[in-house]
């Protein structure tokens, strides 16, 4: 069976070194930490589980316009 073309390319053009050399090893820091939306979500769940300790919390539409997240619509309904 003869080898794609675009496996030959990608092959010959291959970034991984640059790319693995960009940050040095160690540096790079994962994990599930999303600043504030993070953070406000996090919050309201540690309140919540106060009255409901199996509740869960989830974020919203408005904590992700509320953290700079997303933008509010344009649009209106047709009764506003």
């Amino acid at each position: 069976m003869a080898e794609n073309a675009r496996t030959q390319t990608a092959r010959d053009n291959d970034d991984t070194d640059i790319i693995e050399g960009m940050i040095p090893a160690g540096d790079a820091i994962t994990g599930t930490s999303g600043g504030a939306l993070a953070r406000d979500v996090g919050s309201q769940a540690d309140l919540k589980q106060v009255d409901d300790p199996d509740g869960t919390t989830r974020a919203t539409k408005q904590d992700d316009i509320d953290a700079g997240v997303a933008y509010d619509s344009d649009r209106r309904g047709s009764n506003g």
